[in-house]
């Protein structure tokens, strides 16, 4: 047992080495879990950040005003306001997406019930904003409307009053979803990438040959490389939670980033040993990448990262329960939004854990089989 322990901390250490001499591999590294969960985070074309928005009043009565004042921050920039004949040159220079024109007699067209019209101008060329800001403008405008005409016209209360409570996320802000689950797709892929390439890098450098002629066992091989390039996807994502999530993006962390890291070294026993199997299949790094981009690209979309799984086909939420991104996105999101424990949380640990074992094995014996074909 100590002489197996020896080993495998002797090639993890190898690994290691290895992948320090690698400046491809390393800036891959800094990239994921830096640049790449930054702007995940900041560059949701969904949301409304921003937004430059203009507004012609020409009732100046109470309810125009009261349409004026809810536009306001982080969604929009505080309303200009500016005259008719200001619309087009400021659209054409670019200084609004949005002009919103109320027209004369406003207030009293609508109290009369008359159906009078607003003008919304959009500027097109911006389009991610003015897709999402067409439908979340009527919506603010009609709102506004709505309660104006209610209080005016009715003093009775209404029998019902809904309180709308946002829990774990009260602003909407999508940068606190976007860099979580980056952070997330970011683990479970260059957990892949640095295991598969590892081994595919000592068959094409054929170092895999002095290995064999050695006093150690395919398992242990196996065992190095995991152990090695867990931890260094390991330590990248404690930093990356700290420096980048925490830090820069000031994303406010519920739970425990220990239990979390727990549930990324079993998430990272089971990916690299996914890693290795692939590694295995593929002959050279070209046909590696085409198989990871056949692998990860549907584990990203249908783990329950990007869109909730419960508004899958049941086929599909059943089928992506063997694959360990599914329960590490429940465990994660569970623990990093909501402030889990380990009472809520043990089904996904527990499923981790026997996904791993599974995989592990299964990657052994496939690389046992790889190992003799070359000996």
């Amino acid at each position: 047992m100590t002489r197996t322990l020896k080993n495998v901390f002797r090639l993890g250490r190898k690994e290691l080495w290895s992948l320090a001499r690698d400046p491809m591999m390393m800036i891959l590294i800094f990239y994921v879990f830096t640049v790449s969960i930054y702007t995940a985070a900041t560059s949701q074309p969904e949301t409304m950040h921003n937004a430059a928005i203009a507004i012609v009043d020409e009732d100046n009565s109470p309810l125009s005003a009261r349409i004026s004042s809810a536009f306001y921050p982080p969604e929009f920039t505080r309303p200009k306001m500016i005259t008719q004949r200001e619309t087009d040159p400021g659209m054409d220079r670019g200084e609004f997406t949005f002009v919103l024109n109320i027209p004369p007699n406003f207030q009293r067209d609508v109290l009369a019930s008359r159906n009078p019209e607003i003008q919304l101008n959009i500027d097109a060329t911006r389009m991610s904003q003015a897709f999402t800001g067409n439908s979340y403008i009527q919506q603010v405008v009609l709102a506004e409307i709505n309660e104006f005409v209610h209080r005016y016209r009715s003093t009775e209360a209404l029998p019902v009053d809904l309180a709308l409570r946002i829990r774990f996320n009260p602003t909407l802000e999508q940068s606190w979803f976007g860099s979580i689950a980056e952070v997330i797709n970011s683990v479970a892929m260059l957990s892949i990438i640095l295991t598969g390439a590892a081994l595919i890098r000592e068959r094409e450098h054929g170092t895999i040959e002095h290995l064999l002629v050695m006093p150690i066992t395919p398992g242990e091989i196996m065992a190095s490389k995991i152990c090695a390039m867990g931890l260094v996807v390991l330590a990248a994502t404690a930093l990356s939670l700290h420096l980048v999530v925490r830090g820069l993006l000031q994303v406010p962390i519920e739970g425990s980033i220990l239990l979390f890291l727990c549930g990324t070294v079993l998430c990272l026993f089971a990916m690299t040993s996914m890693g290795i199997y692939m590694a295995t299949v593929a002959r050279s790094m070209p046909q590696f990448g085409l198989l990871l981009m056949l692998t990860i690209m549907p584990m990203n979309m249908l783990s329950g990262g990007r869109t909730p799984r419960e508004s899958m086909p049941e086929l599909v939420q059943d089928l992506m329960q063997v694959v360990p991104t599914t329960h590490f996105v429940e465990l994660g999101q569970a623990i990093l939004f909501r402030g889990a424990g380990i009472e809520t949380v043990w089904k996904p640990f527990l499923a981790l854990f026997i996904i791993g074992i599974l995989l592990s094995m299964l990657s052994l014996q496939r690389f046992r089989k790889t190992i003799s074909q070359l000996a």
